[in-house]
């Protein structure tokens, strides 16, 4: 792990805050599955990023919460390609989307209420589909 993870101009990861592992990859890939270890784990430590505010720190937490270690670090796996090296990169690049994903600051919803005659087409429909099992009912035959 020699280069850090740039996300932008301002926020990276530096080398020191990454950890690879290789372990064995799960699924097809017949002979190659059971020998070479190409299934890539990258743990990173969060605190060690620079260049995140104090809110993008906490919506990357968020983010990540299902990724996170007991000690705290972000747990990215990869298992795409056969090769290691890909899997690497696939791995830093997960870790480059989700940090990017967090330092965009979420739109506001702002509640709307249906217009007039949206209402108004809704409620014609509920009194026709009523009319339509209202007729499938049996009569009474005396």
């Amino acid at each position: 792990m020699s280069e850090p993870i740039i996300v932008t101009d301002a926020v990276r990861i530096p080398a020191h805050a990454l950890r690879m592992r290789a372990v064995r990859a799960s699924g097809p890939g017949g002979q190659n599955v059971n020998r070479v270890a190409t299934k890539v784990i990258l743990e990173v430590e969060l605190d060690a990023i620079e260049g995140l505010a104090d809110d993008q720190r906490a919506r990357l937490l968020q983010l990540a919460r299902r990724r996170l270690d007991v000690r705290g670090r972000l747990v990215m796996t990869s298992q795409a390609s056969r090769t290691q090296a890909r899997n690497l990169e696939d791995a830093r690049d997960k870790v480059r989307m989700l940090v990017a994903a967090a330092l965009e600051r979420p739109r506001r919803r702002r509640p709307t209420t249906p217009t007039r005659g949206a209402e108004e087409r809704r409620i014609a429909e509920k009194k026709r589909h009523g009319r339509i099992k209202r007729l499938r009912t049996r009569t009474l035959q005396e």
